[in-house]
């Protein structure tokens, strides 16, 4: 078949393009359906008591983390002060009324046990490695690690993601309607990265897993847990808020 957007032949069995990133299998929208709110559509995670969590659909554009490599969490990153600024002052005051205000606890890294930092109080936020677990599908990876002892391109015995059949829940598209990567907030394997969904990046692999360990590169066929994590590169932002229903 040929993709809709770049016209190049695919695989009738793929669920994107590999030469664009196109979506050719439509990303599904949770159970709780989609709505919008402000100037964007969301897709609603969870409802308890009168308010709903929400998520943007889309990746809404390409922020870094911070403005520069260094030790960092989420309570003192540059991102949670522009969702809690800049973003948030977007909304009408009636929209901003509806927006409400939660303590978010950040744990730290589940495989490399990076400080995930003090409890925050906010009104828009990115979801942690636990929250994306929770709504978009558990496979037990972050468990049990999938190993990979034969790899001919790595020599680690781990790869430093979560690769699994929930991938296709995860992906998100920015506006140009390509499968694009996003922060989380929850810290990456040293206190210089942050965790994040994978998005295309032009090999038509690991798209929508979850990025554990955050920006490594691969050196000598080892990844560089230790280095810079790209803190300053500008990537995928995907807000997410508790909005009041009632």
């Amino acid at each position: 078949m040929k993709c809709p957007n770049c016209k190049k032949k695919t695989p009738r069995s793929n669920e994107m393009c590999v030469a664009c990133g196109y979506p050719v299998k439509p990303i599904p929208v949770p159970p709780g359906g989609k709505i919008r709110f402000g100037a964007y559509d969301w897709y609603v995670l969870d409802k308890q008591d009168g308010r709903a969590l929400i998520i943007t659909e889309k990746v809404i554009g390409f922020r870094p983390y911070h403005h520069e490599e260094c030790e960092i969490t989420w309570e003192t990153c540059d991102m949670r002060e522009y969702l809690n600024g800049e973003f948030y002052d977007s909304f009408s005051a009636a929209d901003r009324a509806r927006i409400i205000e939660v303590t978010n606890e950040t744990p730290d890294n589940p495989w490399y046990g990076t400080r995930g930092g003090n409890p925050t109080a906010d009104k828009i936020f990115l979801l942690s490695i636990d929250e994306i677990l929770q709504y978009f599908g558990d496979s037990g990876q972050i468990k049990t690690r999938y190993m990979y002892p034969n790899c001919d391109w790595c020599k680690d015995e781990f790869l430093p993601w979560i690769d699994d059949k929930y991938n296709l829940n995860r992906r998100a598209v920015g506006d140009d309607g390509i499968v694009r990567p996003y922060q989380l907030r929850s810290p990456g394997s040293n206190g210089r990265c942050v965790a994040g969904i994978m998005g295309f990046c032009g090999d038509g692999f690991d798209q929508g897993c979850i990025g554990i360990s955050g920006n490594c590169d691969l050196v000598d066929g080892h990844f560089l847990f230790d280095g810079d994590g790209g803190l300053t590169r500008a990537l995928g932002v995907r807000p997410a808020l508790w909005l009041r229903t009632e």
